[in-house]
């Protein structure tokens, strides 16, 4: 068993035997009462030291400097890091000095959790320790972590960079990196702060379906699997959609949900197959109060994570103060690359995609085409936050079309540092309209575009109950929290992105 572990591992299972010898379990299974925390005995050990003359806490051994009969080591709990004093004689006061000189000096590593029980106080050069009045063995590690320097103010040096085993091993990288945990602590700020703004304003939080019969409210191309029971094709949701929508049918006038989505296409720097979007709808409301609504919404977020609606993104300082800047998409396409599209059709489109050296196919659609454009060419200049409004109507098969303007439908996307955060629309609630829509995407399909949307009888048979005039919005949480947090990365956002498998070493075959 041994021959595939390295030199320590096969040293830490040896010590694991030996400490089990010593009749100490090294994986109790009682309790370990705790009753304060690293961070708690930094912050108010100096203004309230009466409260911890008998403490008890659990960590993680980092570090250990051994004086003989003494040692000082620093454990690190779910708050923090701490130095902790254990002497000899102390842990130890009678004959049997084992579990000091065979437990502590000999058995145990950097790693292993403890608990200790003491009391807190300051040593000779000032910094917050606990007395160990007694210990005990938690959980034995049996793999040694990377070493990461840390100074006395908890700078980090050395930090492990490498992507590959950050993100395969997010458990190592949650314990050797502590700005990591930062990050998805921020994250779970940014969704409660919008939970509590959508909960304030009266919003309904519901549940809609991952796996769907039709996969609809979005073009991607999704994730096929197959039910046994039913004997059924069902796909992975793209979007939840058109299950809100269809809630605002049954008279809900406000309801959103936090929708783990899946698309079965590329992977990058932003983007990765399972997703978090938060999408809402509110009836009689229309994009122009969805617009005013997001703008307060990031402003909030902003502060509340920063005290400041100024956050730095790279080596940019990003103003979510509102109101953002807004501009039309054809408009945006004119500026930046001196293209009317608005009156083209689709093989004029295509003859100015070529133009610009765009990568395009036949399977693509005017709606693709002026998606590729504006893309590759303006998107990435929006680094403020910008609206970028009234799409041409192939663009958005969902979509109400626009009250004053022919041939467009009132539609925003929200772009900050050049990529998309938000979509949004007056919802379509026309059923012979969204019809004739959806038909157009089965002819897109039928050319080959395999993110054209479904047909889904059921949602138009909702429609033709009456949909009130609805406002809809899909904001990409991952992304927002990559701008929130200023990580360059969607994978240093998710605990856990998708990868590839693990390669595995195959022994050489002898004869």
């Amino acid at each position: 068993m041994y021959q595939e572990l390295s030199e320590q591992e096969v040293l830490r299972r040896e010590k694991l035997t030996e400490i089990r010898s010593l009749g100490i379990d090294p994986y109790p299974a009682e309790e370990f009462p705790i009753n304060c925390n690293a961070a708690d005995i930094k912050e108010n050990y100096e203004r309230d030291k009466l409260n911890y003359k008998d403490i008890s806490l659990a960590g993680r051994i980092m570090s250990v400097r051994d004086m003989g009969k003494a040692a000082f080591a620093v454990l690190q709990d779910s708050t923090g890091r701490i130095q902790i004093y254990i002497k000899r004689d102390e842990v130890c006061p009678g004959d049997d000095k084992t579990l000091y000189d065979s437990l502590w000096k000999k058995l145990l590593d950097i790693g292993d959790i403890i608990g200790v029980n003491g009391y807190v106080f300051t040593t000779k050069t000032g910094e917050t320790s606990i007395h160990v009045s007694s210990f005990k063995l938690l959980s034995k590690a049996l793999k040694p972590l990377p070493i990461v320097k840390t100074d006395a103010d908890g700078n980090s040096f050395d930090e492990v960079t490498d992507p590959e085993f950050r993100y395969r091993q997010r458990y190592v990288d949650l314990i050797i990196n502590p700005k990591v945990k930062k990050t998805f602590e921020q994250r779970t700020k940014i969704i409660n702060t919008i939970r509590q703004y959508l909960n304030d304003g009266g919003a309904l939080e519901v549940d809609t379906p991952v796996l769907q019969s039709i996969p609809g409210g979005a073009t991607a191309r999704p994730f096929i699997t197959h039910h046994n029971a039913l004997d059924i094709p069902l796909y992975l949701r793209i979007a939840n959609e058109l299950y809100l929508k269809r809630l605002i049918v049954g008279g809900f006038d406000w309801v959103y949900e936090f929708s783990r989505n899946f698309r079965n296409e590329g992977m990058d720097r932003t983007h990765n197959p399972e997703f978090t979007i938060l999408e809402f709808y509110v009836a009689y409301r229309d994009y122009f109060w969805m617009m005013n609504t997001t703008e307060k919404l990031l402003e909030k977020i902003a502060i509340d994570l920063h005290g400041t609606t100024d956050v730095t993104v790279g080596d940019k300082t990003i103003s979510f103060a509102a109101p953002f800047k807004r501009i039309t998409i054809l408009d945006a396409i004119k500026e930046f690359t001196g293209i009317d599209a608005g009156p083209m059709d689709e093989d004029q489109l295509r003859a100015e995609c070529k133009k610009l050296h765009l990568e395009i196919d036949n399977t693509m659609g005017k709606a693709k085409l002026i998606d590729t454009i504006f893309g590759e060419k303006c998107e990435g200049n929006f680094i403020q936050p910008t609206f970028i409004i009234d799409y041409p109507v192939e663009m958005s098969p969902l979509t109400k079309k626009h009250r004053s303007t022919p041939g467009l439908v009132e539609r925003f996307e929200l772009m900050i540092n050049g990529k998309e955060i938000a979509n949004a629309y007056s919802e379509l609630n026309d059923p012979v309209d969204q019809r004739e829509r959806f038909e157009e995407q089965v002819k897109l399909m039928e050319r080959g575009d395999d993110e054209a949307m479904f047909i889904d009888e059921d949602f138009l048979r909702s429609l033709e109950y009456a949909m009130p005039p609805t406002a809809g919005i899909g904001i990409g949480i991952d992304r927002l929290c990559m701008l929130m947090t200023n990580q360059p990365s969607i994978q240093d956002v998710l605990l856990f992105p998708t990868m590839r498998p693990e390669k595995k070493e195959v022994a050489n075959e002898t004869e």
